[in-house]
């Protein structure tokens, strides 16, 4: 799974809750950059991949030999499929939904947005997940879509796992950037794409690998409950599972890093990552909350980085 060089690299296609763009530098202080650059690390793995803002930074700075990326979102990853396999088809979607959507104004764009969406959940129940068809190309077209003109850029479904986030009313919203696309193909050409649960990735993990681990944030309260990016969400219990998934990935010798939120900055009694990752080095660093419909409530919080390795 040997890569091309590749010029200035791929960044994230979709805006994606939990996107770690925000976070970059922050991580940047904390990978194991000497192991990185000495080549002691040759894979990668991310077995909660979402937008896909960390793999693809970790590619521009350090690129490895192999990649495996996850995610249990079946929609999404789809839409990396996709771009990987049928780039210049999806590319061509985009420019006839972009081309309709600036055609139209105001009231008009928004009946076309509901549109799509409508599109979107009816043809869900006749889509395979499983089996790669052309009807991918064309929902991975309207993914994209929706994620760009979408409020906040969310991507929610409900218990049916029906899309619902509303219009977003953007001025000018970047619906198909090609150039991007065709750095993000050209990276997953050699990258493993594995859709389902975290532990998947385990037979992909030796010590030469670095893996980030970046699950849905445990909730901090009501309000900032943000886990239906896929049906099911991601309970206390699945948090308990993790963390014995990252002391396995620790016995086999990986680098191992985890984000999660920081439930001590809103009760300073609640350890419960604290106990979970006991041993670990745990660091609590600033960030700022992007995902809350009250915009009073986004502001600077902090989040855990717990590593089992001194950067």
């Amino acid at each position: 799974m040997a890569r091309q060089g590749r010029s200035s690299g791929p960044r994230p296609f979709l805006k994606w809750a939990g996107g770690k763009s925000q976070l970059l530098g922050e991580f940047d202080r904390y990978l194991p950059r000497a192991a990185l650059r000495d080549r002691r690390i040759v894979r990668y793995v991310e077995p909660f991949v979402g937008g896909g803002a960390v793999f693809f930074a970790l590619e521009r700075s350090f690129p490895v030999e192999e990649s495996t990326i996850c995610d249990i979102n079946g929609e999404l990853v789809l839409t990396y499929r996709v771009i990987r396999n049928s780039l210049p088809r999806l590319v061509s979607e985009l420019a006839t939904l972009e081309s309709e959507y600036f055609a139209l104004s105001g009231p008009r764009q928004e009946a076309y947005y509901y549109e799509i969406r409508d599109a979107f959940n009816r043809e869900r129940a006749a889509l395979s997940f499983s089996r790669y068809t052309s009807r991918w190309i064309a929902r991975a077209a309207q993914i994209i879509f929706l994620n760009h003109t979408c409020y906040n850029g969310l991507f929610r479904v409900n218990r049916d796992g029906g899309f619902n986030v509303p219009f977003g009313r953007y001025r000018n919203p970047e619906i198909l950037n090609a150039e991007n696309l065709q750095e993000v193909s050209s990276l997953l050409a050699a990258t493993r794409i594995l859709c389902g649960d975290f532990t998947r990735c385990r037979r992909f993990v030796d010590d030469q690998t670095f893996v980030y681990l970046d699950p849905p944030y445990r909730p901090l309260n009501a309000t900032s409950s943000f886990t239906a990016y896929a049906r099911g969400g991601f309970s206390d219990t699945d948090q308990v599972r993790l963390s014995r998934f990252f002391r396995e990935l620790d016995r086999k010798g990986a680098f191992v890093m985890l984000s999660n939120s920081d439930p001590a900055g809103e009760d300073p009694n609640d350890s419960f990552f604290d106990d979970l990752y006991d041993g670990f080095t745990i660091r609590r660093v600033p960030a700022k909350r992007m995902i809350n419909c009250n915009g009073s409530l986004r502001g600077a919080v902090s989040e855990l980085l717990i590593t089992n390795y001194s950067p």
